[in-house]
């Protein structure tokens, strides 16, 4: 069997930032990111609050545009195609079109409050992909029961606590098979009990192969199931590694001062 962690065909990673800058009005908030996670790994961002963290992660999904830089995601140059050695912006029909490779779990969940559980996870399947129905629905019940919701379908979100929100919205995401998985803070949200159980179903979707890229401040998480800690500060990722060696010996004098803090 082949290693669902290894490197992509012809040696390229998975997700790939090089140079990334954004700024908001003359305030910048991405100074130069490089970022490479590779196929099948758990990446996880920490930082202090206004780092740069969820923005990063919403450039790897274009739902920011970078003012300088590039992300590629598998075969996709995110949000521009390269014609005669010169980048061209795509329309937004086209951008949608690569969105589809992956998949965003939010803070707040997001869900469609008028929609039950299924719907909520069909509703992009059948109207993006062209899904069948019948299909789609068949499959919102198999995912459901992945994240621990058997028999939730007919559910609104109103019905649900936090955690199994957020668990229908990891099930929304999945739906549309995506290669990459990017996680804002998922469990910043909820209250403490209901943590753990949406970091089992990250943690099984790790164990089963599915690269993420996760903005936590979770610790223990990035230590258990991580496969690379990136350090992110000021807008510059000042450290990676393996999380074990990240947070038991930093390199870095500003890693060190903000783990004192949160350990």
């Amino acid at each position: 069997m082949s290693d669902p962690r290894a490197t992509r065909p012809g040696g390229r990673p998975l997700v790939e930032a090089r140079g990334v800058h954004k700024s908001y009005g003359r305030t910048p908030v991405l100074r130069g990111v490089d970022l490479v996670v590779e196929a099948g790994s758990v990446c996880c961002l920490v930082g202090p609050s206004g780092s740069g963290k969820t923005t990063l992660l919403r450039c790897l999904d274009h739902l920011e545009k970078v003012d300088a830089g590039s992300i590629r995601v598998g075969d996709h140059l995110i949000g521009y195609a390269e014609r005669g050695g010169k980048l061209h912006e795509l329309s937004d029909r086209a951008v949608s079109r690569q969105r589809r490779s992956v998949g965003m779990v939010f803070q707040r969940f997001n869900l469609f409050p008028h929609m039950t559980a299924a719907q909520n996870i069909t509703e992009a399947p059948v109207r993006v992909l062209r899904v069948p129905r019948a299909a789609a629905r068949e499959r919102a019940s198999a995912l459901l029961e992945r994240v621990g919701l058997a028999g939730r379908e007919d559910a609104y979100p109103s019905q649900l606590s936090g955690g199994q929100q957020q668990r229908v919205a990891i099930a929304r995401a999945l739906a549309m098979d995506p290669q990459v998985m990017l996680f804002d803070e998922p469990t910043s949200a909820l209250d403490p009990e209901l943590v753990g159980e949406v970091l089992a179903v990250m943690r099984d979707l790790a164990d089963s192969g599915m690269t993420m890229v996760v903005v936590t401040h979770e610790m223990g998480f990035a230590r258990e199931v991580g496969d690379d800690l990136v350090f992110v500060d000021g807008g510059l990722v000042v450290e990676s590694g393996p999380p074990h060696q990240v947070l038991s010996d930093p390199r870095e004098e500003r890693t060190r001062a903000f783990l004192s803090r949160v350990l």
